[in-house]
């Protein structure tokens, strides 16, 4: 199984990005997924997660700003991203993990930087 991140990059203070990440073969249609994200110097933390049926949740402080999604046709997980602050500057990583079993996949990473 692999995952492709990509979408990451350097933004200002209230803009927006979309993270995409491309599960090899049809993976992500059997899979819950989600996305985490490190900070420098901190623990990587839960951001967002969808289960295979399509239930989301999401870490309190992001709710209304963060959106994750899926389109199990194009296997892919997106997280949409918006009213960015400077807090949310990490490394975002994606995460699968196929319904019935405890293995998880992860993607390579990739890097939010929100600064002026």
């Amino acid at each position: 199984v692999q995952l492709q991140a990509s979408g990451g990059g350097m933004v200002q203070p209230g803009g927006s990005l979309r993270l995409s990440c491309v599960a090899s073969g049809s993976i992500l249609r059997i899979s819950a997924a989600g996305w985490y994200r490190q900070a420098p110097g901190k623990q990587r933390v839960l951001v967002a997660s969808i289960t295979s049926g399509g239930s989301t949740n999401y870490e309190d402080s992001l709710k209304g700003r963060f959106t994750i999604s899926r389109d199990n046709a194009k296997n892919t997980l997106y997280l949409q991203m918006n009213s960015l602050k400077p807090e949310d500057t990490a490394v975002y990583y994606c995460c699968v993990r196929p319904v019935g079993t405890s293995n998880d996949y992860w993607g390579q990473g990739t890097q939010v930087t929100v600064s002026s």
